[in-house]
């Protein structure tokens, strides 16, 4: 299987290139990445590209669905929650709905927690595409337009991606790619969620918000920065912010972390 990559420089984006073989049809997932490496990688391998999958509507993913739209006419297909949010999308699947294309079977895992109508696509029974649900060593964010919160992101990471077997690959929404059996092992929030390390009981203050919370865990993020996972004092909920917010005691704000994925 052929899968080629573009990453915008910015937001760490990734767009992407699918397909079974060269001199045939291919799928984008994605758009919110430079096209030209893959027009590239298109024209390299003498690809038609037919579809193209979104995971989410959040604009770093979708701001090249107009050029691969007039360049290929291209089917832009979408969960139906994410297409009520975007005004391009020709085709709505529903999860666990087979898509056959470019010679691929093509299945939507429904992944919610950074949208509501998050769809992580896996090819052919192997590869998934995890849009902001799942990174390498880190996980999607809850504050974004749409979100639905911390149980549906954890239920979605625990109970549906790290269910599929170790060695499969997961192609995140930003930057690199990782594998199940990677994440099941380092990922920080996973091995918190599994028991084998500890809830943080420090102390901490997130800007522009009243309550304070308990810092459960400050983890490394995609973008070099950091994601926290707090815990609010005055309703016990959990929830993730992006490490920038976070004000622990003897900290001053920060100016990284800035991303929404």
């Amino acid at each position: 299987m052929i899968v080629e990559r573009s990453m915008n420089p910015d937001f760490l984006s990734n767009a992407y290139v699918v397909a079974a073989a060269d001199g045939g049809e291919a799928v984008l997932i994605d758009s919110g990445a430079p096209s030209e490496p893959l027009l590239e990688a298109i024209e390299r391998h003498d690809l038609t590209p037919t579809h193209l999958l979104l995971t989410h509507h959040h604009y770093d993913h979708v701001y090249e669905n107009a050029l691969y739209k007039e360049r290929f006419g291209v089917e832009i297909v979408a969960h139906p929650l994410e297409a009520e949010l975007l005004e391009d999308v020709d085709r709505t699947i529903e999860p666990g709905e087979p898509l056959a294309a470019a010679g691929l079977e093509i299945v939507g895992l429904h992944t919610p927690g950074h949208t509501a109508g998050m769809l992580s696509f896996q090819v052919d029974d192997g590869d998934v595409f995890t849009g902001d649900t799942l990174f390498k060593g880190s996980v999607g964010g809850v504050r974004a337009p749409g979100s639905t919160g911390f149980e549906d992101l954890k239920a979605s990471i625990m109970d549906v991606l790290m269910k599929l077997p170790p060695e499969t690959v997961l192609h995140p929404g930003h930057t690199d790619p990782t594998t199940v059996g990677e994440e099941w092992e380092q990922n920080a929030f996973i091995r918190v969620w599994r028991g084998l390390d500890p809830e943080s009981t420090d102390r901490c203050r997130v800007q522009d918000e009243d309550d304070e919370a308990t810092l459960v865990l400050w983890a490394p993020d995609y973008d070099g920065g950091h994601k926290a996972w707090v815990r609010w004092d005055s309703s016990g909920e959990d929830d993730i912010v992006p490490g920038s917010r976070v004000i622990r005691p003897g900290d001053e704000p920060s100016a990284d972390d800035a991303g929404q994925g």
